[in-house]
């Protein structure tokens, strides 16, 4: 692997090739320190230095709310049409944690029954990483087995350093763009790589690390507990936690039309925080209570998604315990599940 210094005053000429052929996502400062992924118009607007954003990148693959198809009702048939193309993107600036939730996301889409929305999304977007050098206070990325540095999932990872950034290719889309950008590329001097490995290894000390021996284990054999109606007392069942975590995944379907006989199927963003998010046609609801709701969110991100994926259904991101108004963190469950799971 070849690293490369890319100079700060470089960036903007940078931007504007990327922006030749490409539509440019990066985090922008919306408000004091809250920063978005979002469409870049100018090179300036790129916010190089920020903690992480308020919302995770996911919404540029799987959108909040996406068309999925139109249709048209003719003459004793129905006709079905594509909703748009996927347009080429390059997603800058993604931090470890939202590439890590990129990778839990990527075998719901493309499991047995490929997504096509997403795929096309993804096969169009080079994923280009930032490394944290100041983690916030609630990240705990650590506990799920990679830190501040990890690269998985990038075609390029960016590494913070004085004047710019270190920059390497890790897929061979990623090396193709990088060979685009040779003109703009140094080579790397060896005080560059012992600046940025000095700052990781401080970020990787700052991240806080959780024991998760025996929750899963416990979790397995404990799905009807007393702990979830005694946590879910605290829960507004607002949804925060699903709208702002970078792996849930849940959609609902609808349709929309202005004609009777012709309109569009959209897919929008669904909370299982939400009573009616399992309700059923005949009135059914085997989610019938918050404490449901709540066991079946935690469960889903320590139990289900390794069950099915190998891979943790949580990054650590922390944006569920910043946002939640009640102060539910999902540290201090896994703190309270492991003491659970130790007493018996």
């Amino acid at each position: 692997m070849n690293k490369y210094f890319l100079a700060k005053e470089k960036l903007p000429r940078l931007f504007e090739l990327i922006m030749a052929d490409s539509c440019l996502v990066a985090p922008r400062q919306i408000s004091g320190h809250r920063y978005l992924f979002a469409p870049v118009l100018q090179a300036e607007e790129v916010a190089l230095d920020y903690t992480n954003s308020h919302l995770p990148p996911k919404n540029y693959l799987f959108p909040q709310t996406q068309a999925m198809f139109l249709f048209q009702q003719g003459e004793g048939e129905l006709r079905i049409s594509p909703a748009g193309a996927a347009s080429r993107t390059v997603l800058w600036g993604i931090r470890p944690c939202d590439l890590q939730a990129i990778n839990a996301l990527d075998p719901v889409f493309f499991g047995d029954y490929p997504d096509p929305l997403y795929r096309q999304k993804r096969e169009n977007t080079l994923l280009v990483g930032q490394a944290c050098d100041r983690p916030a206070a609630q990240c705990f990325c650590s506990t799920f087995g990679y830190g501040p540095d990890s690269s998985a999932g990038a075609d390029i990872m960016l590494y913070p350093c004085t004047g710019g950034f270190l920059i390497a290719a890790f897929s061979p889309r990623g090396e193709e763009a990088l060979a685009s950008w040779q003109p703009l590329l140094l080579p790397v001097r060896p005080e560059q790589e012992q600046e940025v490995g000095q700052t990781l290894a401080v970020a990787s000390q700052a991240v806080k690390k959780l024991d998760l021996n025996g929750v899963k284990e416990w979790l397995d054999k404990n799905f009807q507990s007393p702990y979830w109606t005694e946590l879910a007392r605290r829960c507004l069942g607002c949804g925060i936690c699903t709208y702002s975590c970078p792996t849930c995944h849940c959609f609902d379907i609808f349709d929309y039309s202005r004609k009777q006989e012709e309109g569009v199927r959209y897919r929008g963003w669904d909370s299982c925080m939400f009573a009616d998010f399992t309700l059923m046609a005949g009135g059914h609801n085997p989610r019938p209570d918050r404490a449901a709701r709540l066991r079946n969110r935690f469960m889903h991100k320590l139990k289900y998604h390794l069950d099915r994926y190998n891979l943790a259904g949580c990054t650590g991101c922390g944006r569920c315990v910043r946002l939640c108004p009640v102060n539910i963190d999902i540290r201090e469950i896994i703190s309270d599940l492991k003491e659970v799971a130790t007493r018996e």
